[in-house]
Protein backbone atom coordinates (compact mmCIF):
# COMPACT_ATOMS: atom_id res chain seq x y z
CA UNK A 1 0.00 0.00 0.00
CA UNK A 2 1.02 3.57 -0.29
CA UNK A 3 1.90 6.18 2.14
CA UNK A 4 0.13 9.92 2.48
CA UNK A 5 1.31 13.09 3.89
CA UNK A 6 -0.20 16.54 4.08
CA UNK A 7 -0.22 19.62 5.88
CA UNK A 8 -3.02 22.54 6.64
CA UNK A 9 -1.88 26.18 8.11
CA UNK A 10 -3.00 29.17 9.08
CA UNK A 11 0.01 30.82 7.60
CA UNK A 12 2.34 29.74 5.04
CA UNK A 13 4.88 27.01 6.03
CA UNK A 14 7.50 25.05 4.92
CA UNK A 15 7.35 21.38 5.10
CA UNK A 16 10.75 20.26 4.96
CA UNK A 17 11.47 18.77 8.52
CA UNK A 18 8.13 15.70 7.90
CA UNK A 19 8.96 15.27 4.42
CA UNK A 20 12.68 14.50 5.60
CA UNK A 21 10.91 11.49 7.55
CA UNK A 22 8.34 10.89 4.83
CA UNK A 23 10.54 10.33 2.08
CA UNK A 24 12.71 8.02 3.51
CA UNK A 25 9.95 5.42 3.75
CA UNK A 26 9.84 5.36 0.22
CA UNK A 27 12.74 2.79 -0.82
CA UNK A 28 14.92 2.99 2.94
CA UNK A 29 13.16 2.59 5.81
CA UNK A 30 9.86 0.96 4.23
CA UNK A 31 8.95 -0.60 0.97
CA UNK A 32 7.11 2.41 -0.75
CA UNK A 33 9.38 2.51 -3.72
CA UNK A 34 7.09 2.86 -7.03
CA UNK A 35 7.33 6.49 -7.48
CA UNK A 36 6.65 9.86 -5.28
CA UNK A 37 4.95 13.10 -5.42
CA UNK A 38 3.86 16.40 -3.86
CA UNK A 39 2.16 19.47 -4.60
CA UNK A 40 2.18 23.09 -2.85
CA UNK A 41 -0.22 25.57 -3.01
CA UNK A 42 1.01 29.01 -3.61
CA UNK A 43 -2.37 31.10 -3.99
CA UNK A 44 -4.21 30.03 -6.53
CA UNK A 45 -1.39 28.32 -8.00
CA UNK A 46 0.36 25.26 -7.89
CA UNK A 47 3.78 23.48 -7.63
CA UNK A 48 3.78 19.45 -8.27
CA UNK A 49 6.81 17.50 -7.97
CA UNK A 50 6.62 13.62 -9.49
CA UNK A 51 8.80 11.27 -9.93
CA UNK A 52 9.08 7.41 -10.77
CA UNK A 53 12.27 6.77 -8.70
CA UNK A 54 12.10 6.32 -5.15
CA UNK A 55 11.57 9.27 -3.02
CA UNK A 56 14.31 7.90 -0.68
CA UNK A 57 16.67 8.26 -3.59
CA UNK A 58 15.89 10.76 -5.94
CA UNK A 59 17.29 13.81 -7.13
CA UNK A 60 13.82 15.42 -6.98
CA UNK A 61 13.17 14.40 -4.01
CA UNK A 62 16.43 16.16 -2.70
CA UNK A 63 15.94 18.99 -4.64
CA UNK A 64 12.56 19.69 -2.67
CA UNK A 65 13.53 18.65 1.04
CA UNK A 66 16.48 21.58 -0.01
CA UNK A 67 13.89 24.20 -1.18
CA UNK A 68 11.87 25.48 2.00
CA UNK A 69 8.22 26.05 -0.04
CA UNK A 70 6.10 27.93 2.02
CA UNK A 71 2.72 26.76 1.77
CA UNK A 72 -0.71 26.43 3.31
CA UNK A 73 -1.90 23.29 1.81
CA UNK A 74 0.46 20.52 0.72
CA UNK A 75 -0.41 16.88 0.13
CA UNK A 76 2.44 14.46 -0.63
CA UNK A 77 2.40 10.96 -1.89
CA UNK A 78 4.89 7.69 -1.96
CA UNK A 79 3.42 4.79 -3.85
CA UNK A 80 3.31 1.24 -3.48
CA UNK A 81 1.48 -0.42 -6.95
CA UNK A 82 -1.56 -1.78 -6.67
CA UNK A 83 -3.31 -0.73 -9.96
CA UNK A 84 -1.29 0.79 -12.93
CA UNK A 85 2.10 0.71 -14.01
CA UNK A 86 5.21 2.09 -12.23
CA UNK A 87 4.75 5.60 -14.61
CA UNK A 88 4.99 9.01 -14.53
CA UNK A 89 1.13 9.48 -15.69
CA UNK A 90 0.32 6.76 -12.57
CA UNK A 91 2.17 8.77 -10.10
CA UNK A 92 0.12 10.89 -7.08
CA UNK A 93 -1.03 13.47 -6.49
CA UNK A 94 -3.07 14.02 -9.88
CA UNK A 95 -3.94 17.62 -10.72
CA UNK A 96 -7.42 18.94 -12.27
CA UNK A 97 -8.91 22.01 -12.58
CA UNK A 98 -12.45 22.69 -11.36
CA UNK A 99 -14.19 25.67 -11.28
CA UNK A 100 -11.32 27.91 -12.37
CA UNK A 101 -9.27 26.01 -9.06
CA UNK A 102 -6.82 23.12 -9.24
CA UNK A 103 -7.65 20.28 -7.29
CA UNK A 104 -4.55 17.83 -6.20
CA UNK A 105 -5.97 14.44 -4.78
CA UNK A 106 -3.75 10.98 -3.57
CA UNK A 107 -5.08 7.72 -2.66
CA UNK A 108 -3.87 5.03 -0.42
CA UNK A 109 -5.70 1.95 -1.23
CA UNK A 110 -7.32 -0.45 -3.79
CA UNK A 111 -10.50 -0.22 -5.56
CA UNK A 112 -11.98 -3.24 -7.15
CA UNK A 113 -14.55 -3.31 -9.61
CA UNK A 114 -14.51 -0.04 -9.80
CA UNK A 115 -15.49 1.54 -12.69
CA UNK A 116 -17.71 4.66 -13.08
CA UNK A 117 -19.16 5.97 -16.46
CA UNK A 118 -17.67 8.63 -17.58
CA UNK A 119 -19.93 11.90 -19.20
CA UNK A 120 -16.47 12.63 -21.17
CA UNK A 121 -14.67 14.85 -18.51
CA UNK A 122 -12.15 14.45 -16.18
CA UNK A 123 -10.97 11.61 -18.16
CA UNK A 124 -7.93 9.17 -16.07
CA UNK A 125 -4.79 9.80 -18.18
CA UNK A 126 -3.36 6.35 -16.96
CA UNK A 127 -4.93 3.37 -15.37
CA UNK A 128 -4.78 3.51 -11.66
CA UNK A 129 -7.97 3.12 -9.59
CA UNK A 130 -6.96 5.92 -7.75
CA UNK A 131 -6.99 8.54 -11.03
CA UNK A 132 -10.31 7.39 -11.22
CA UNK A 133 -11.83 7.88 -8.40
CA UNK A 134 -10.50 11.86 -8.50
CA UNK A 135 -11.87 12.30 -11.80
CA UNK A 136 -15.34 10.13 -11.14
CA UNK A 137 -15.63 12.72 -7.63
CA UNK A 138 -14.51 15.74 -9.84
CA UNK A 139 -17.51 14.99 -12.55
CA UNK A 140 -20.23 14.25 -9.62
CA UNK A 141 -19.47 17.94 -8.14
CA UNK A 142 -19.22 19.08 -11.56
CA UNK A 143 -22.84 17.55 -12.55
CA UNK A 144 -24.06 18.88 -9.09
CA UNK A 145 -22.79 22.23 -8.95
CA UNK A 146 -22.18 23.32 -12.30
CA UNK A 147 -21.21 26.68 -11.98
CA UNK A 148 -19.34 27.61 -9.13
CA UNK A 149 -17.81 26.24 -5.79
CA UNK A 150 -20.49 25.17 -3.41
CA UNK A 151 -20.30 26.77 0.23
CA UNK A 152 -17.83 24.97 2.25
CA UNK A 153 -20.61 22.69 4.66
CA UNK A 154 -22.38 21.89 1.68
CA UNK A 155 -19.23 20.60 -0.10
CA UNK A 156 -18.08 18.76 2.90
CA UNK A 157 -21.74 16.86 2.96
CA UNK A 158 -21.30 15.83 -0.65
CA UNK A 159 -17.48 15.01 -0.04
CA UNK A 160 -19.02 12.73 2.28
CA UNK A 161 -21.58 11.27 0.18
CA UNK A 162 -19.01 10.54 -2.35
CA UNK A 163 -16.16 8.99 -0.17
CA UNK A 164 -19.08 6.60 1.08
CA UNK A 165 -20.13 5.35 -2.20
CA UNK A 166 -16.34 4.97 -3.38
CA UNK A 167 -15.31 2.77 -0.15
CA UNK A 168 -17.89 -0.06 -0.56
CA UNK A 169 -15.34 -1.31 -3.58
CA UNK A 170 -12.42 -1.30 -1.35
CA UNK A 171 -9.85 0.66 0.67
CA UNK A 172 -10.02 4.70 0.18
CA UNK A 173 -7.56 6.44 2.26
CA UNK A 174 -7.39 9.91 0.41
CA UNK A 175 -6.47 13.49 0.59
CA UNK A 176 -8.56 16.25 -1.77
CA UNK A 177 -7.58 19.85 -1.63
CA UNK A 178 -8.50 23.09 -3.82
CA UNK A 179 -6.11 25.24 -1.35
CA UNK A 180 -8.40 26.46 1.05
CA UNK A 181 -8.53 23.65 3.26
CA UNK A 182 -7.88 20.46 2.94
CA UNK A 183 -10.26 16.89 3.50
CA UNK A 184 -8.85 13.54 4.65
CA UNK A 185 -10.71 10.59 4.50
CA UNK A 186 -9.72 7.69 6.64
CA UNK A 187 -11.03 4.28 5.13
CA UNK A 188 -8.58 2.33 7.62
CA UNK A 189 -5.46 4.04 8.49
CA UNK A 190 -5.03 7.85 9.12
CA UNK A 191 -3.58 10.23 11.73
CA UNK A 192 -2.71 13.87 12.64
CA UNK A 193 -0.98 16.18 14.95
CA UNK A 194 -1.72 20.16 15.61
CA UNK A 195 1.01 21.89 16.36
CA UNK A 196 0.79 25.46 18.28
CA UNK A 197 2.37 27.50 20.73
CA UNK A 198 4.17 26.32 23.13
CA UNK A 199 5.64 24.55 20.41
CA UNK A 200 8.28 22.07 21.47
CA UNK A 201 10.99 19.53 20.33
CA UNK A 202 9.70 17.03 17.60
CA UNK A 203 12.05 13.66 16.64
CA UNK A 204 11.46 11.97 13.64
CA UNK A 205 10.50 7.91 13.85
CA UNK A 206 12.35 7.72 10.79
CA UNK A 207 15.85 9.66 10.90
CA UNK A 208 17.32 10.86 14.13
CA UNK A 209 16.67 14.16 13.23
CA UNK A 210 14.89 16.97 15.34
CA UNK A 211 13.53 19.81 15.49
CA UNK A 212 13.03 22.70 17.71
CA UNK A 213 9.54 24.17 16.56
CA UNK A 214 9.87 27.15 19.04
CA UNK A 215 13.04 28.54 17.18
CA UNK A 216 11.82 28.37 13.91
CA UNK A 217 8.10 30.23 14.73
CA UNK A 218 5.80 32.46 15.91
CA UNK A 219 3.68 32.41 18.82
CA UNK A 220 0.12 32.85 16.71
CA UNK A 221 1.27 29.98 13.75
CA UNK A 222 -1.17 26.52 13.90
CA UNK A 223 -0.06 23.52 11.61
CA UNK A 224 -1.57 20.31 11.15
CA UNK A 225 0.54 17.33 9.74
CA UNK A 226 -1.65 14.24 8.29
CA UNK A 227 0.13 11.62 7.74
CA UNK A 228 -0.50 7.63 7.25
CA UNK A 229 1.27 6.89 10.38
CA UNK A 230 3.11 8.89 12.88
CA UNK A 231 6.31 10.88 11.80
CA UNK A 232 7.46 11.35 14.77
CA UNK A 233 8.40 9.51 17.90
CA UNK A 234 7.75 11.70 20.69
CA UNK A 235 4.50 13.26 20.21
CA UNK A 236 1.07 12.25 20.53
CA UNK A 237 -0.42 11.54 16.94
CA UNK A 238 -4.25 11.62 17.26
CA UNK A 239 -5.72 8.45 15.11
CA UNK A 240 -8.91 9.15 12.93
CA UNK A 241 -11.53 7.12 13.01
CA UNK A 242 -12.20 4.61 9.83
CA UNK A 243 -14.83 5.54 7.57
CA UNK A 244 -14.40 9.32 8.69
CA UNK A 245 -13.78 12.30 6.27
CA UNK A 246 -12.36 15.28 8.35
CA UNK A 247 -11.91 18.89 7.03
CA UNK A 248 -8.91 20.60 8.21
CA UNK A 249 -8.70 24.36 7.62
CA UNK A 250 -6.12 27.17 9.22
CA UNK A 251 -4.28 24.71 11.03
CA UNK A 252 -7.05 22.53 12.77
CA UNK A 253 -9.83 20.10 12.07
CA UNK A 254 -13.00 21.94 12.15
CA UNK A 255 -15.28 19.43 10.96
CA UNK A 256 -15.81 15.38 11.12
CA UNK A 257 -18.41 12.90 9.71
CA UNK A 258 -18.72 9.17 9.06
CA UNK A 259 -18.97 8.12 5.52
CA UNK A 260 -20.95 5.23 6.52
CA UNK A 261 -24.07 4.79 4.56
Amino acid sequence: MCQLLGMNCNTPTDICFSFEGFRTRGGLTDIHKDGWGIAFFEGPGCRVFLDVEPSAHSAVAELVHSYPIRSKNVIAHIRKATQGSITLENTHPFQRELWGRYWIFAHNGNLKEFLPQSDGGFAPVGDTDSEQAFCHILRKLRRRFPTEMPPQEVLFATLVELAGQISRHGEFNFLLSSGDCLFAHCSSKLCYIVRKAPFAVAHLKDQDVSVDFSEVTSPDDRVAVIATLPLTDNEAWTTLAPATLTLFHDGMPVRSASTCA
